[in-house]
């Protein structure tokens, strides 16, 4: 079946078909990852976007339950060049295609993706559809109707209802590289769900925290009486400009008074907490490549990453941070720590999947700042 996928600034890309037959819409990123697509696609971080994978053939180890990073697929849609019929792997369960039908999601294969991705380098992210079904026309209606700048995704990943999260790291041969169990005895940590990793959730366990996990718009005091230890602020989609004033308020008083981490979204709202300005990036950083320096050691890290906003590097100086990493390929801010407070927070993922496990040490870092 034909597909064809239409971007913001006119270009069109004729492929065909993959995953389920229909037409959806978001904002056309790039992700440089060799592998890992599925845990790309269940990232609650994709929320509003079409992923496109630069490496040229994806699918061919499959997917499975275990490698889920959530409850569902959250990416709206799927670009890739060649998706592979054949699922090769002991732990396969089913095919990408099959994977992508079962959870609805609208893709395309057989377009140049170097093109595709060259464009967006060029001119920027670009808010696209991808169709099996509408016109040209209609599609380019549909793309200039949608809006992503702004708006709160949040709300639509977080989490109903809070739980209690307790699994483990898995990885298959891998056991000797887990992280170590840091903290004795119990240590409360409350996670802000903005549309948290599983992994992320696995590394708090790992090093020695009781995970509770709260829906993103829960009040200090609400927080408050659950007795935490520490708190988390975690990845999430979108614009977190989109956030209400109100929760940043929310949260700047349960930041203020517990040792707290944040990752990538969660680093952005720690930051924006304290008045520190936010901006869109022309293309974002999405991958498991991208190069940070320790600013204190000048140790050079590889790192996964998917956000298209960072933190303006002046700001954050001015309100009492310290830069602690930047990005090797464009200087942007990749992580703070607060000069008077217990507070630490990175742009980029050190609980990788998929991705380097070089950085993975900041969750140690993060208990022993607890304790």
């Amino acid at each position: 079946m034909k597909a064809v996928l239409v971007l913001e600034n006119g270009s069109v890309y004729e492929g065909i078909s993959l995953g389920k037959p229909g037409t959806t819409v978001g904002e056309v990123v790039f992700n440089t990852a060799l592998s890992g697509y599925q845990e790309i696609l269940t990232d609650p971080s994709y929320k509003g976007q079409i992923v496109t994978m630069t490496y040229t053939e994806i699918g061919n180890y499959g997917v499975n339950r275990v490698d889920e990073e959530s409850r569902t697929v959250f990416a709206e849609g799927f670009i890739v060049k060649e998706s592979s019929q054949i699922a090769s792997n002991f732990r396969a369960e089913e095919s990408l295609n099959e994977y992508l039908k079962r959870h609805g999601v609208v893709g395309i294969e057989n377009i140049d993706t170097r093109r595709l991705t060259k464009e967006l380098r060029i001119k920027g992210s670009l808010k696209g559809a991808i169709s099996t079904e509408d016109t040209i026309e209609s599609l380019k209606r549909i793309v200039s109707e949608f809006e992503i700048v702004g708006r709160d995704l949040v709300k639509d990943v977080t989490t109903e209802s809070p739980y209690e999260f307790n699994e483990r790291i898995f990885r298959f041969g891998f056991e000797n590289r887990k992280v170590k169990r840091v903290l004795s005895g119990k240590k409360k940590v409350v996670v802000l769900d903005f549309g948290v990793k599983r992994n992320i959730l696995r590394y708090l366990v790992e090093v020695g925290f009781d995970v509770m996990v709260v829906g993103a718009y829960t009040t200090f005091k609400e927080i408050e009486a659950l007795k935490p230890d520490a708190l988390f602020l975690s990845n999430g989609p979108g614009d977190p400009r989109g956030v209400g004033e109100r929760w940043i308020e929310e949260y700047r008083k349960a930041i203020e008074s517990f040792p707290t981490f944040g990752i990538c979204f969660g680093h952005q709202i720690i930051l924006r907490a304290f008045g520190v300005g936010i901006y869109k990036m022309k293309f974002g950083h999405h991958g498991g490549n991208h190069p940070v320096r320790d600013e204190n050691s000048g140790r050079v890290f590889v790192t996964a990453q998917n956000h298209n906003y960072a933190a303006c590097e002046e700001e954050s100086l001015e309100k009492g941070f310290e830069i602690t990493y930047k990005n090797l390929n464009d200087g942007s801010v990749e992580g703070v720590r607060h000069k008077s407070l217990p507070i630490m927070s990175v742009q980029y993922h050190p609980e990788a999947s998929p991705g380097p496990h070089d950085a993975e040490y900041l969750f140690e870092k993060f208990a022993n700042m607890v304790a």
